[in-house]
């Protein structure tokens, strides 16, 4: 019986749970409510996960409040789409209880913790919706106290928690009727309950205890198997702001009779406690070493102790940050703009509106928190207006916010690229940041958009009958056309999306669609809106053979 977990069994947890994730993580992307080749739930989970590992495998000491607090700035750095800033808010909560253990917790901490983790969660987000992640963490958390108090093995606790997980997860269908229709379950759920189920097993010490792991409404399915890399072996040489002073380079030699491999990996340690960027290899004929540090001394006597020093370089980084510092002060300007896409053409007119900086991202691929941060840290503005593009990127850029220093970011909630574009036209420099965002957000809702796509599985949705392959068009929520072809189906999305106010159409061709064909199907559009201005423009998105924008 095992009653508590001590700090090297919470690493494993960790990583036992980012692990069953990424075995799990393509299971989880098609669980999709649309049936189009988007599903990127499982990835964004798993890549939020993977970046709490990198940063828990960075951390040296073996204290639960630094492995709390790396876990918690990893899963956040790494926080990708709506699934992935979700769960790492549920990390955040849970860390922050388990952070302030001592040598160990019990079935009674965890529970209390996972309280947390909820009520993190839920204040992460605007307005909350059950069927979702939400309910199933929420569930567990509010049965947890009393599974505590009956079952203090933490196998016997997290197999009831587990259980009660499952029932959940297996109603959301019942609380989000798109589910319902779509015939799956949440998949942000089955990515927790994965995520639950790796406990376990670092637990039990037995995967074959995980049992199956639900993954539709009407039937289980056992996990495929894969190989998981927890990128220990990664140094993250991204410096930010000079934190310490001094580029420390050298070479030990003539190293000491009595002087063992173990010796090297202890210097490396030891240098980790002294300052960053630490390259440390070799072996007991030469040690390579680089370090910033702001106590060069301290490096170079630890590193006496192994050998004879050689071709030693110190470079003070504070003088030429400071320059550059000034510089960039001197120029900054007052607003900027960040746009999020996918496709070399769109990226390309996001430039010629001037946005500063366009970052890749879209329906498969959401950035992090961190990559917008780190984007909007490169702009050059007090104030950057960022345009996510994308519905499942807008939380990400949301929490983005917190990761920045010197700026302020204004998130401008574009769903779509059209309206990206909308908004970036209304930008004024001349006026004021309130009434730019006014301006830009007022500016989106005279855009309306579709894309077209096809179905990657056989299902009924919005009244229609759908085989995989087949060509589909839809808005931001709803399935809208359906044809045997693009023009045709694009055609078909087009009338299901015009209104009499609208004046121009334009078409934005993805990877995959000759340019001719465009044109030729913006002739056909031409003939058949006669009274609208009709456009075509490189777009080269993936996944989507037109967007369409209608304004």
């Amino acid at each position: 019986m095992q009653k508590t977990i001590n700090s090297t069994e919470f690493r494993k947890m960790v990583a036992s749970g980012a692990r069953m994730l990424e075995i799990n993580r393509a299971k989880v992307d098609a669980l999709n409510v649309f049936p189009v080749p988007d599903g990127d739930t499982g990835t964004n989970m798993s890549l939020t996960m993977q970046s709490a590992i990198k940063e828990m495998n960075g951390c040296s000491s073996n204290r639960f409040q630094e492995i709390c607090d790396a876990v918690s700035k990893g899963a956040l750095k790494g926080a990708r789409g709506n699934s992935g800033v979700i769960s790492s808010q549920i990390f955040r909560g849970i860390c922050s209880v388990i952070r302030d253990t001592n040598d160990s917790f019990d079935t009674k901490t965890f529970a209390k913790a996972m309280e947390a983790g909820t009520k993190v969660a839920y204040g992460a987000v605007a307005i909350p919706k059950e069927g979702t992640i939400l309910t199933v963490v929420r569930l567990m958390s509010e049965s947890a106290p009393k599974l505590a108090s009956k079952h203090k093995d933490f196998v016997e606790f997290l197999t009831a928690l587990i259980a009660v997980g499952d029932d959940a997860l297996a109603h959301t269908p019942e609380l989000l009727p798109v589910l319902k229709k779509a015939g799956v379950v949440d998949s942000g759920g089955v990515g927790l309950m994965t995520i639950m189920r790796g406990f376990l097993a670092a637990i039990s010490g037995d995967e074959s205890e995980l049992g199956e792991i639900p993954t539709e409404a009407t039937e289980s399915k056992k996990s495929d198997e894969d190989v998981f890399g927890d990128n220990s072996d990664i140094i993250n040489l991204d410096l930010g702001d000079i934190e310490f002073a001094y580029c420390t380079e050298f070479f030990v030699i003539n190293l000491k009779k009595m002087t063992t491999l173990a010796d090297i990996d202890k210097l490396k340690e030891k240098l980790m406690q002294i300052g960053d960027s630490v390259i440390c290899i070799g072996d007991l004929e030469l040690i390579k070493v680089h370090v910033h540090t702001n106590t060069p001394g301290v490096a170079l006597s630890y590193a006496l102790e192994l050998g004879e020093l050689d071709r030693i370089k110190i470079e003070n980084m504070l003088e030429e940050n400071r320059a550059l510092k000034a510089k960039l002060e001197a120029e900054k300007k007052e607003m900027g703009m960040l746009a999020i896409c996918a496709g070399k053409g769109l990226e390309e007119i996001f430039k010629d509106l001037m946005c500063d900086k366009v970052i890749e991202g879209g329906q498969t691929m959401n950035p992090s928190a961190q990559d917008i941060a780190d984007a909007v840290q490169k702009i050059n503005a007090s104030n950057v207006f960022v345009f996510p593009n994308n519905g499942n990127v807008i939380l990400a850029a949301e929490q983005a916010k917190d990761l920045v220093t010197g700026r302020t970011i204004h998130v401008i909630p574009t769903k779509n690229v059209a309206q990206g574009f909308a908004a970036a036209l209304w930008f004024n420099p001349e006026v004021s940041v309130p009434e730019n965002k006014t301006n830009m957000t007022h500016a989106i809702d005279n855009v309306t958009s579709g894309q077209v796509t096809y179905a990657v599985r056989n299902t009924t949705m919005n009244g229609f009958k759908l085989k995989e392959g087949d060509i589909i068009g839809l808005d931001n929520k709803r399935i809208l056309a359906k044809g045997e072809n693009i023009d045709e189906t694009t055609l078909k999305l087009i009338k299901a999306l015009k209104n009499d106010e609208h004046e121009m159409i334009t078409l934005y061709y993805g990877e995959g669609v000759k340019e001719e064909d465009a044109e030729a199907l913006a002739a056909k559009v031409s003939e058949q809106y006669p009274n609208c201005d009709v456009d075509f423009h490189f777009g080269g998105q993936p996944v989507y053979y037109y967007m369409v924008a209608l304004e």
